[in-house]
C-alpha cells in the first residue's frame, strides 16, 4: 500500500477530493455537489451543513475507493464566505458566499472614503461586496439582533475545521481574504474590525498554512472512516493553492485560470498594491503573497451566448466542440467586432457592478462565427486587462501557466496567447487547488517529496503568433476605451427601466 495525501477543495458548487501518493501517482478523485440559493436579488447563500455532508462523503468515498485511509488530509477552500455561529459552532443563518452582492453600496461608500485606501493597504483585500468586511457592516446594520447573538464570524473552512476539532482556527490565506486581517503583522486589524463593529475575539485564531493537527475525536474519526491520528493540514485558499499546484511560484510567471469566472495571479515576497485596479494580496504562507485580480465573466459569459443565441439549453462537450470548430478559421480580431463581456458586472480591474455586456462595431459582413470568436476574444481581453494591471504594478511577466476547463481547447488557448503575447504553459490542467493543498501538506510532513514532485518536466507550451498579437494590441486599446466611453450609459441604463 502506497501512502497518500488527500487534497480536499471546498468550492462554491462542490467539494472535490484528490488522492496523490508521495511519489506523485494519482489514486482517485471524488466530487460531491450542493446548491446555491438566491432568496432575494443579489443574495447568494448556502447551507453549511450540506457542505459538511459533502466533505464527509468525499472522505468516505475516497477511502472506500482506494481501500485504505490517507496519511494526511489537506484543505483548500473558496474565499470570502461568512457564517454566523453560536458557541457550539452551529450556524445561526445560511452561509453568505463570495458572490453575494447585498453590501454593494457599503463597499462603494467605503471605497470612496478617506479610510478606504488605508484599509485596502493594511488588509490587501479589494473593497468589494465579496469582502467579509463589507458583509459584516451590512449584517450589523440590517440584522442587528442576529449580529449581536453571534459568537464567531467564520468561513466555510473554519466551519469544517471546527466540526473536526471543536476549535476556531483560520489559516493566514483565508484570513488575508477577509478584509479584516493585517497581512504584514499577521494579526487581526483593529482598525478593520472596529469598522465592522467587532473585536478580534469574534474571529478565529490565525495559523500558518502548513499548520496541522492529528487529534480527531473517536466519533468524528469513525464517521470519516479514518484513524484518529490522521494528520489534517489547515491549508490555504483555492486561489493560493492553485498557484502552488500549477507551479506558479517563481519570478516573471503568472497563473491564469478560466472557469465560470477567471483570475490572474502571481507570487511575490511583498504585496502588489494598486488601489484603482484593486489588485488582491492574499497569503500563501507567512512569507509569500499571491497577488492579482479576478473577473466575473469567464466561461459563464460564453455559456450565456451559447444558451441564448444558439438555443443550447443543457450544454454538452459537443456544443463547445462545435463552437471551436465554427470559429477556427475566422481571422483574429473578428473583422473588427468587439465584445465587452461584463454581463455580470465586473471585478478587477474595473470594480463596477453596474457595467454590462456589449457588442460594438456590428457590420452586415459579420456572421455567427464572428460573434462567437469575438466573445472568446472579449473574455481574453478582460483577463489581459488584469494581467497588464498586475504587471504594471510589479514586474515583467514572461510566462503564463494556465488552468481550468478552457485548456482543452487549442483554439481558445491560442487566442489567449495571441492577445497577451505571452508564452502559455499547461502544467496542471485540472484540480490545481486540490494539488496545491497536497503540496502544503508535503511541505509540512514530507519536504523531500515536495521537492521532487515540483521539479517539472514535459510541459505543454503554446507560443503567441506575432502578427496576431500586433493586431490584438490595437484592438485592446479600443476595448479599454469603449468601456470608459460607455460607462455612464451603462450606469444610466442600469438605474432606470427604460
Amino acid at each position: 500500500m502506497q501512502a497518500y495525501i488527500l487534497g480536499i477543495d471546498i468550492g462554491t458548487g462542490s467539494t472535490k477530493a484528490v488522492a496523490i501518493t508521495l511519489t506523485g501517482s494519482a489514486l482517485g478523485v471524488v466530487q460531491n455537489h450542493y446548491p446555491i440559493n438566491s432568496p432575494e436579488p443579489g443574495y447568494s447563500e448556502q447551507d453549511p451543513l450540506l457542505i459538511w455532508d459533502a466533505f464527509v462523503k468525499c472522505l468516505q468515498q475516497i477511502t472506500e475507493k482506494i481501500g485504505y485511509p490517507p496519511e494526511a488530509v489537506s484543505l483548500s477552500s473558496a474565499m470570502h464566505s461568512i457564517i454566523l455561529v453560536d458557541e457550539a459552532g452551529m450556524p445561526l443563518s445560511p452561509m453568505i458566499t463570495w458572490a453575494d452582492a447585498r453590501s454593494e453600496n457599503i463597499a462603494q461608500g467605503l471605497r470612496d472614503s478617506a479610510q478606504g485606501e488605508d484599509i485596502y493597504r493594511v488588509t490587501g483585500t479589494p473593497i468589494h461586496a465579496m469582502s467579509p468586511l463589507c458583509k459584516l457592516i451590512w449584517l450589523r446594520t440590517n440584522k442587528s439582533e442576529l449580529f449581536a447573538r453571534t459568537h464567531k464570524f467564520i468561513s466555510v473552512k473554519e466551519f469544517i475545521w471546527f466540526k473536526l476539532f471543536n476549535s476556531f482556527q483560520i489559516d493566514y490565506s483565508i484570513a488575508s481574504a477577509t478584509g479584516l486581517f493585517d497581512i504584514l503583522k499577521l494579526e487581526w486589524s483593529a482598525e478593520a474590525c472596529s469598522l465592522a463593529g467587532i473585536t478580534g475575539d469574534k474571529l478565529s485564531r490565525p495559523e500558518n498554512t502548513t499548520y496541522y493537527r492529528h487529534d480527531l475525536n473517536e466519533v468524528t474519526a469513525t464517521l470519516l472512516s479514518i484513524p484518529q491520528k490522521t494528520n489534517f493540514v489547515i491549508g490555504a485558499s483555492d486561489g493560493c493553492c492553485a498557484n502552488l499546484g500549477s507551479h506558479t511560484t517563481g519570478p516573471g510567471i503568472a497563473a491564469l485560470t478560466i472557469g465560470t469566472s477567471g483570475a490572474v495571479r502571481i507570487t511575490s515576497p511583498k504585496p502588489v498594491y494598486n488601489f484603482e485596479g484593486m489588485t488582491f494580496n492574499y497569503l500563501l504562507n507567512q512569507n509569500t503573497f499571491v497577488c492579482g485580480g479576478a473577473v466575473n465573466n469567464g466561461g459563464i459569459a460564453i455559456n450565456w451566448l451559447l444558451q441564448n443565441f444558439l438555443q443550447k439549453e443543457k450544454l454538452t462537450a459537443a456544443d463547445y466542440d462545435e463552437l471551436f470548430s465554427t470559429i477556427e478559421t475566422t481571422p483574429a480580431g473578428s473583422n473588427g467586432l468587439l465584445f465587452l463581456p461584463y454581463l455580470y458586472g465586473e471585478r478587477a480591474p474595473l470594480w463596477d457592478t453596474k457595467s454590462s455586456g456589449a457588442f460594438l462595431n456590428i457590420k452586415p459582413a459579420h456572421t455567427r462565427a464572428h460573434f462567437l470568436r469575438a466573445a472568446l476574444e472579449g473574455v481574453c481581453f478582460a483577463l489581459y486587462d488584469v494581467l497588464k494591471t498586475v504587471e504594471d504594478a510589479s514586474t515583467s511577466i514572461t510566462q503564463v501557466n494556465i488552468s481550468g476547463g478552457f485548456v482543452s481547447s487549442g483554439t481558445w488557448t491560442q487566442i489567449l496567447a495571441d492577445i497577451t503575447g505571452k508564452k502559455l504553459v499547461v502544467l496542471q490542467p485540472e484540480d490545481a487547488s486540490a494539488l496545491g493543498a497536497i503540496y502544503l501538506a508535503m511541505q509540512a510532513l514530507h519536504p523531500e517529496s515536495y521537492t521532487e514532485l515540483t521539479h517539472v518536466t514535459g510541459e505543454k507550451v503554446i507560443e503567441p503568433n506575432g502578427e496576431n498579437h500586433e493586431r490584438y494590441s490595437k484592438l485592446f486599446l479600443m476595448f479599454k476605451k469603449l468601456y470608459r466611453d460607455l460607462k455612464d450609459s451603462m450606469h444610466i441604463l442600469n438605474e432606470h427601466d427604460i
